[in-house]
């Protein structure tokens, strides 16, 4: 057996080790208030409760209910940066190992939702994204979405995304519990810690050092000059004139259980 069949059983299993946790769990036929719940799911992890019911109830609604009940840009943002950074944690903790191949991680349909399965990728670029090309460094458009992202997707692009999902790894930002009513102050307060924890400026030779999702993601944050503005809009840079950016690697080591509050 070649080593991506085998990956791809691998996944397929915690799959379905996930569902069979789901078994028998009593779901209500309609949720009222998915923000809430996406809330809750992550409480659950972080004061180390059972999350079986809300997976359950997640897996058991429909993609017109959550058409319905998610309209806003910060809701969606919301309820979605919940879901990912929640089943980060589930997934990850009962099977680690699925980070050996990353790339074969995200890709895979794993995370039940609305009677199917999604992955990580499709929350990110599809969803959160509004349906980017993954590789394409936010400059590329998906050509054909499917019915799915196309319901669910955000209407404008947000970059603070990329400082409140957690991928599980050690340079990701933490785990906040974002909340719909005041997620534009969450983003604030959470941009500007992750950024100041992680860049560096060098006043004599005016270079600053910041995380690579400004270069991976650089469309997002409307490329360099963007990027400069960001920085100094969050004061980590004195000026944006003459200075050089460069980007530091970035430790992927698994680092679960990484919780903030905002």
């Amino acid at each position: 057996m070649n080593a991506a069949r085998f990956k791809s059983i691998t996944v397929s299993l915690s799959v379905f080790f996930i569902l069979c946790n789901m078994n028998g769990q009593k779901a209500e036929t309609s949720i009222s208030d998915f923000n809430a719940l996406s809330e809750q799911f992550l409480t659950n992890i972080i004061e180390k409760n059972g999350t079986a019911d809300i997976r359950a109830q997640l897996f058991n609604t429909t993609l017109s209910e959550l058409e319905e009940r998610l309209k806003t840009d910060n809701q969606k943002l919301a309820f979605w940066i919940n879901i990912y950074n929640a089943y980060i944690q589930v997934i990850l903790t009962e099977n680690p190992k699925l980070y050996d191949d990353r790339g074969e991680f995200f890709k895979a349909e794993q995370i039940p939702i609305a009677g199917r399965l999604i992955s990580f990728a499709k929350i990110e670029h599809g969803i959160i994204r509004k349906s980017q090309w993954e590789l394409g460094g936010g400059l590329i458009r998906k050509w054909f979405p499917n019915k799915f992202e196309r319901k669910l997707r955000v209407d404008q692009r947000n970059y603070h995304i990329h400082f409140a999902l957690n991928c599980g790894a050690k340079d990701c930002p933490p785990v906040a519990i974002y909340e719909a009513d005041r997620l534009d102050q969450q983003f604030e307060k959470g941009t500007e810690a992750y950024l100041t924890r992680v860049t560096e400026y060098e006043t004599n030779s005016k270079e600053v050092k910041t995380t690579p999702l400004f270069s991976w993601f650089r469309g997002d944050f409307g490329c360099k000059s963007g990027v400069k503005d960001i920085l100094k809009e969050y004061d980590i840079i004195p000026t944006t004139k003459k200075v050089d950016v460069a980007y530091k690697g970035y430790d992927w080591t698994l680092d679960l259980n990484n919780f903030t509050k905002l």
